[in-house]
This record gives C-alpha cells, sequence and structure tokens, in this order.
C-alpha cells in the first residue's frame, strides 16, 4: 500500500474541467496495484478511507502536519489486516481478533515495529475516530474497539464519557512535563545573553546574543509555542506604553501560527516588550534594513511587503492581514527595507528559526560552566515555564494588586476588571489557549499545580501574620493530605 501527497500542479493536463477540491499536501492511499476499485460497483475501503482523511480540516484537524500522521496510522493498520487476511470494515470478530494481534505486534514484535505506548495510543485514537465516522457514514457497522464508561468530576460537574479499553497505561504524567524554577529561569536569560549566574559577562563569543536574549525572554514571558514565536513578526509587537506598567501588555497571537488556527490574546510584560524593541529598532535593523536576501527557490517565490503596519501590509501589490499567514508563507516574506519580516533573523538579515539548537546549547553550556544540575531546555518547556510563573501570580493576587493600582490611574480598564474579577484558572485559559478550564487543570495538574497553591497557602499567612511558618506547614499538610482521601 502506498502513501502519497496530493499536489494539484499541473492539473489542467489531467483531462479534467475544474481543479479538484483536495487540498495541497492532502495524503491519499493507493492499493500497490494502483486501483481503487475491482469493478464498477466494487469499490475498495480505501475509497473511504480517502474520504475520511479530506475530511479531516471539517472534522477538527485543520493542520496539513497532521494530516500524514494519521494516513501512516490507517495504513500500518491496514496493511496488518491485509496480511492476515483481514478486511478493514469485516466483521467485528475478525477486527478484534486482528486488533488483539496487532496490539503483540506493536508492543513486543520486531523492534522496527514496537511502539511506545504514547503513540500506540495516538494510533489509537486515530483509527477509532475512522471507525466511528465510518458507522456514521454507513461504510461498516463493526469497529474493534471496546469501550467503558468514566466518570469525570470537574467544580461541580459530573460527566460520563467513553474510554477505549485498547489504550496502554503510561507512566503519570507529572513525571514527564519539566518547567523551570524561576532562578533557573533567569540563569537561562542570562546564558542567552552570554552572561554569567551574577549577570556579569561571562567571556562568551557567541553571535547575536541580544536577538537570543530578547526572544528567549520573550518565550518565558508570553508561553507562546515554538511555531507562534519563530514567526512571528517584528511589526506585530504590540506598541510599547508611553510609560512602564505594573499591568502586562495585550499580545495578539495570530490564528495563521496559532495552534488550531484559533486566534487568542496572551500578555507580555512591559520590561520584556521594552527590550524586544529594542531589538527590533537596533540589533535587528543593522542585520535587516538594506539586506538582499531573498528565500530560497524550494520555499516558493518571495512576497514583497510594501506599506506594512502593525496589522497587515501588500504582498506582491495585493493588500492583506497577517492574521491568516502561515508560517510558510511568513518565511518567505521580503521587508520594504529588506530582509525577512520575521522578528528574529540572521546576521544576514534572512530569517532565523532554529531555536530548539539555540535553547538546547545554551542549556549545555550552563550545565558544564556553572550548574551541573541544569536541565535540557527545548522550545515547549518554556512554556510550561510561563504557566507555572502566571499561576503563581495569579494565584498570590499579585496582578490583582497590579489591576487596583491601575484602576485608580484609569488606565486600560477592560483589562483591569478583567484581571481583578476572573478566576486564575479561566484568565491562564485564555492566555494559553486553551478550549476550556477543565484542559487548563489538566495540565496544570502535571506540572505540580498543588505546589502554588500550597506556597500561596503559606506566603498569606506569613505576610498578614495570620499563621506562623510552622503553623502555616502543619496546617498545608492537612489540607492538601485530604486530596488523597
Amino acid at each position: 500500500m502506498e502513501l502519497v501527497f496530493f499536489k494539484s500542479d499541473g492539473w489542467e493536463t489531467w483531462e479534467l474541467e475544474h481543479e479538484p477540491v483536495i487540498p495541497e499536501q492532502m495524503p491519499v492511499l493507493v492499493d500497490s496495484d494502483l486501483r481503487f476499485d475491482d469493478g464498477p460497483a466494487s469499490p475498495r475501503p480505501l475509497v473511504a478511507v480517502n474520504q475520511w482523511l479530506r475530511e479531516l480540516p471539517l472534522n477538527g484537524c485543520p493542520e496539513p502536519g497532521s494530516w500524514g500522521v494519521y494516513a501512516r496510522a490507517v495504513r500500518d493498520w491496514a496493511v496488518f489486516l491485509r496480511d492476515h487476511g483481514i478486511g478493514l470494515f469485516d466483521q467485528r470478530d475478525a477486527l478484534k481478533s486482528g486488533l488483539s494481534a496487532y496490539a503483540v505486534h506493536r508492543g513486543c514484535g520486531p523492534l522496527d515495529a514496537r511502539l511506545a505506548a504514547t503513540t500506540w495510543n495516538q494510533h489509537v485514537s486515530i483509527l477509532s475516530l475512522l471507525y466511528r465516522w465510518a458507522v456514521a457514514e454507513g461504510y461498516t457497522d463493526a469497529e474493534p474497539f471496546t469501550y467503558r464508561q468514566a466518570t469525570v468530576f470537574f467544580a461541580d460537574v459530573v460527566t460520563r464519557r467513553p474510554v477505549n479499553q485498547a489504550v496502554r497505561r503510561v507512566p503519570k504524567p507529572h513525571v514527564t512535563i519539566k518547567y523551570l524554577e524561576d532562578d533557573f529561569a533567569e540563569l537561562f536569560v542570562r546564558g542567552l545573553r552570554g552572561l554569567g549566574p551574577d549577570g556579569e559577562d561571562e567571556q562568551f563569543r557567541g553571535r547575536e546574543l541580544a536577538r537570543n536574549g530578547a526572544v528567549g525572554r520573550f518565550t518565558l514571558d508570553t508561553g507562546l509555542r515554538s511555531q507562534e514565536f519563530t514567526y512571528y513578526l517584528a511589526v506585530e509587537l504590540p506598541p510599547l506604553p508611553p510609560v512602564p506598567t505594573r499591568l502586562p501588555v495585550p499580545l495578539p497571537v495570530p490564528s495563521g501560527i496559532a495552534k488550531g488556527r484559533k486566534f487568542r490574546t496572551t500578555w507580555v510584560p512591559y520590561d520584556t516588550l521594552a527590550e524586544l524593541h529594542r531589538y527590533r529598532d537596533l540589533d535587528r535593523a543593522l542585520a535587516a534594513d538594506g539586506s538582499s536576501w531573498r528565500p530560497p527557490e524550494r520555499w516558493g517565490p518571495p512576497l514583497v511587503v510594501t506599506e506594512a503596519d502593525q496589522w497587515g501590509g501588500r504582498i506582491n501589490g495585493r493588500r492583506l492581514s497577517w492574521q491568516d499567514l502561515r508560517a510558510s508563507e511568513r518565511r518567505r516574506l521580503v521587508a520594504p527595507d529588506g530582509g525577512s519580516m520575521l522578528l528574529a533573523v540572521r546576521s544576514d538579515g534572512g530569517p532565523f528559526t532554529a531555536w530548539p539548537t539555540v535553547f538546547s546549547r545554551t542549556a549545555d553550556r550552563i550545565r558544564e560552566r556553572f550548574e551541573p544540575r541544569f536541565p535540557h531546555v527545548f522550545p515547549h518547556r518554556t512554556r510550561h515555564t510561563f504557566s507555572m510563573q502566571t499561576l503563581a501570580r495569579l494565584v498570590s493576587g499579585y496582578y490583582q494588586q497590579a489591576a487596583r493600582l491601575v484602576k485608580d490611574t484609569d488606565a486600560d480598564a477592560g483589562l483591569t476588571l478583567y484581571l481583578a474579577k476572573a478566576d486564575p484558572l479561566m484568565v491562564l485559559r485564555d492566555l494559553l489557549g486553551h478550549s476550556s478550564c477543565l484542559t487548563t487543570e489538566k495540565y496544570l495538574r502535571r506540572l505540580d499545580m498543588t505546589r502554588i497553591f500550597r506556597d500561596a497557602y503559606e506566603q498569606a499567612g506569613r505576610d498578614y501574620g495570620l499563621i506562623s511558618d510552622a503553623e502555616a506547614e502543619l496546617e498545608a499538610d492537612a489540607e492538601f493530605d485530604e486530596d488523597d482521601i
């Protein structure tokens, strides 16, 4: 069975009246004999599978990068069933037998066939989506999976949801998801700037230290995902407020580079935004202004920008919004004064995207020179760090206090009201772009949310003289021990 990706180049020569309504890079599964049926009235199951793949953008999977993952999971399952004489939409007993053998094959079969528990669970989820769709569309009346009902509690709401029995148990999520404590986060930013733990020059002669430090702090203070901060445009930065403020500045996250293409607004502290403006107006300008950089041919033709502002510009003569531009299009943008339009650029003015390498090498240098306990740092760890730092401030009341101060000066009344009234989980949900508070709560529990509330509980007691350190420790232990009852 072959997996190919659709491209419409040259469709005019295919003897078609209209261009096919198939998205670019949509995966297509084809049997090895290159046929889709065994006669006019005998379509093969892959016809249904390809229809399901084409409908992925309508069913919650708009990202082209995910389509191939879905297609490969179905292809591997279909090939395994075919090799054992079972059809993709066979009878339920045959499918269950095939699933049992497939689980063994993927769990303890040949080395090149084994899947980690998390990957296996992803494949199970994909296949269950396919079979539920196929049953609803009338392609089959059977699926290989068995479900049990689980009860989910959130606040005062109790719901029941099906749980696929084929999934494997995995380690507790908090074992695998990490974040940087405050001192390590500061050490990391100083390392990106070429500074030692004390903030002094460590005689490190790395390149683009101003860029690395500014963007590194930006990621830690905004919670942006890797694609979001990598492909953020220099002109999209919000203007710097005329005077410093204790309240963060709203930061729009364009839908074109956000996960699931969902627009949201996060925030950025004044000092971090000021540092980004200094980098953009000085170091970045020296590299990009007048640059002759053009995107390589393999990326596609350059997209030349004129009349650019914070919200859009003319791209090859046509006025467009930055909002909907995707990462592959953003890296092809050529600024009016030359160079890339991305916020982070190389010394030649071209786009810089190798942030995993920069973060990894900085962490390695810190570990070798200063702190052997310093962890490996990858871009998403900065998002986890933002989540924990922001929750700590929300729970401790820092932002509420700042909001009350700002309210007295009549500045940004909307954000003031939001911070003063909203539940911390709701605020963090909006900043991270989660669809519900339940998602945010589950995410935070993997990061050790209990510690945040414990620390805030103890600190409030000390600050207001309500309880001593020893009493706080005992009472907090008693409170949180009840979670296990």
